[in-house]
């Protein structure tokens, strides 16, 4: 079967299944930036998501002459008024664990005043190819529970529980979370705009 190689900017492995899961029937492969080994780390120094999105989904295309993509993404909790947001990945500090991160969110709402635990996942999502650019996304509403509950997922998934479920994303399956995340919402967004790229560039034979 033939697909249309899009490099993902990320070493994250996660993210890259969770996103092949959702475009492959489009025939879409996403690789990684394991695939690519001169390429570092990709500085984020934007003050948006959607700035930091199109910081590395351009600096990967510059560099491979692929189309690329990025996300960013930030969970915004009320009480603590919008944080972490765009620090989301860094939130306990330089290369932080996921378990680090949720820690210390969960020990910041525990000392706040405000108990009110809603909060959204945010997913913003840049596209760049040698003729265009575009971008998409998608939001989730819930809730921080008290205690991280789940194996699956990454990121801040065990603390998470969307409304209207009973459960966090890290106790879902791939399928199900995909059928209503923050990254799938802006992927579904960007369908009609990948679709023309499907029968243009490189393509590679997957058996």
């Amino acid at each position: 079967m033939l697909y249309k190689k899009i490099v993902l900017a990320t070493h994250n492995l996660h993210k890259q299944k969770e996103m092949n899961s959702i475009l492959s029937s489009l025939g879409i492969l996403i690789v990684g930036l394991d695939d690519f080994p001169q390429i570092g780390d990709i500085e984020e120094t934007g003050s948006t998501l959607l700035e930091n999105a199109f910081i590395k989904a351009r600096t990967v295309h510059q560099l491979t002459g692929l189309p690329s993509i990025a996300d960013d993404t930030g969970l915004e909790v009320d009480a603590l008024h919008g944080a972490p947001g765009v620090y989301s990945a860094r939130y306990a500090g330089q290369n932080p664990s996921f378990q680090e991160n949720c820690d210390k969110l969960l020990s910041e709402l525990k000392d706040s005043a405000n108990q009110n635990r809603n909060a959204k996942f945010r997913t913003v999502i840049a596209f760049v190819d040698k003729k265009m650019e575009f971008q998409s996304e998608g939001v989730v509403k819930g809730v921080i529970v008290e205690k991280p509950r789940g194996v699956d997922g990454f990121g801040y998934d065990p603390i998470f529980q969307p409304n209207l479920y009973e459960i966090t994303f890290a106790e879902m399956d791939m399928e199900e979370k995909n059928r209503i995340s923050h990254r799938s919402k802006a992927l579904e967004k960007m369908k009609e705009i990948l679709v023309p790229y499907l029968k243009k560039g490189e393509h590679i034979d997957i058996e």
